[in-house]
């Protein structure tokens, strides 16, 4: 009878851990009422009141399981549930609760509560990982009100300076300094502590996993992104009183640089993409012709060799129509990420994560820049897609199933375990 007992509580043990899929699904749907929009998307920009108030009732539900909660000096947060040797270093989880103005309800939401189901997981179970877990939820990964994308993961590992991040401003003119203070987020966690890894789940954000109908991306690293801020300057002038063949019209000038743009972009496809994704005219008016533009280019290629070629040949193109109609040009960096590759042994672990659960998978790059790009220069890194319709993702009508919420968080709580008991 020991026998069997023993045997029976070996198989219990190797089976894979699996999370309260409904009570994930309820959380999400509760943090959706927050800063919803009338399409069923949400607003939390960063660092806004809204977006406070996501952080605090994620804060409650951490405190419920009795973890602690700390800020760093940009607002990144970290829950931490306590292993049984805490003086190691943890492995942590997470992702954002920021949002687009009209984004989503599951863009990096999803992977900060993917996170807090396999905390409570592990609580309700009551096992303890050697090594402790701790939640992040960084500050401005979407880039939305404040400039460059994922903010707090580089500050926190260096990629880019405090000082240079604090004094950032939103189109109010708003700093990001005077945000963390009147958000009260400004902590004494140390920037740059050690972890021992870092484990993100998301939302694909792209078509691909739906198309090949596969539940699971196993993400072995990031593309490479650039992103530049174009000027074209022309001539304002009188609408009514000006000949077409005396104008010097800057909008018209950046028109003509969109299509032959798009004409550089097909040479590079499919890996090549290129997006411009704000256009902005000087003191408009209806009756104007406009004198200066700007516009930003957004150019991403897996490969760090060809972005360089891919950006080179963007440049000539603006710079050949700005030449052929006489306009003055300015281009500059705005930000540079390279090509990311993540660390094999937590590839390899969500891996054997999704094979003993039996998911269907696919080993990818993530076409979006995520916190994980940044934390993967400073602890071994891995991520986990699930799919989301159409690929639709920016986006109020951003969806995803259940099931696959489910099962993200089933290949995330076992990753994390298996590598919090190395």
């Amino acid at each position: 009878m020991n026998h069997l007992n023993n045997t029976c509580n070996a198989e219990e043990q190797n089976k894979p851990l699996t999370v309260n899929g409904i009570r994930l699904w309820e959380n999400l749907m509760d943090m959706a009422a927050i800063g919803a929009t009338k399409n069923g998307g949400n607003s939390r920009l960063a660092l806004s009141a809204e977006d406070s108030a996501g952080r605090y009732k994620f804060i409650n539900d951490c405190k419920r399981l009795g973890m602690t909660v700390v800020t760093d000096a940009i607002g990144n947060m970290f829950c931490r549930y306590e292993g049984s040797q805490p003086e190691l270093d943890a492995v942590v989880v997470g992702s954002h609760l920021d949002t687009q103005p009209k984004g989503g309800r599951f863009d990096g939401v999803y992977g900060v509560l993917a996170a807090l189901e396999a905390v409570r997981t592990l609580s309700e179970k009551r096992i303890i990982p050697k090594r402790s877990i701790e939640i992040a939820v960084w500050t401005n990964e979407e880039g939305a009100r404040f400039t460059p994308a994922m903010m707090g993961s580089a500050v926190f590992t260096g990629v880019m300076k405090l000082d240079d991040a604090l004094r950032r401003k939103d189109a109010k003119g708003i700093s990001v300094a005077e945000s963390l203070h009147a958000e009260k987020w400004i902590g004494g966690s140390p920037l740059g502590r050690r972890f021992d890894s870092y484990f993100e789940a998301h939302i694909e954000q792209g078509p691909i996993l739906e198309e090949l109908e596969v539940n699971i991306g196993v993400v072995t690293g990031g593309q490479a992104i650039s992103w530049l801020d174009i000027t074209v300057t022309g001539c304002s002038a009188h609408a009514g009183t000006t000949p077409m063949k005396n104008r010097s019209d800057a909008l018209l000038a950046v028109a003509e640089m969109a299509g032959d743009l798009e004409k550089v972009a097909l040479t590079f496809a499919p890996l090549g993409l290129l997006t411009i994704g704000e256009l902005t005219i000087a003191s408009p008016s209806r009756n104007t012709i406009p004198g200066e533009v700007t516009f930003t280019l957004d150019l991403r290629h897996p490969e760090d060799e060809k972005l360089t070629q891919f950006e080179l040949a963007c440049r000539q193109a603006i710079v050949s129509v700005a030449s052929r109609r006489g306009m003055a040009l300015s281009i500059s960096e705005h930000w540079l990420s390279p090509a990311t590759p993540f660390d094999h042994q937590c590839i390899e672990l969500v891996d054997e994560s999704v094979k003993r659960l039996g998911y269907p998978y696919k080993r990818m790059l993530s076409g979006a820049g995520h916190d994980a790009i940044n934390i993967s220069k400073h602890c071994p890194s891995a991520m986990i897609f699930i799919p989301c319709a159409g690929g639709i993702s920016h986006n109020e009508s951003e969806s995803i199933e259940p099931i696959h919420a489910e099962q993200g968080a089933n290949v995330l709580i076992n990753s994390v375990l298996a590598r919090a008991n190395h």
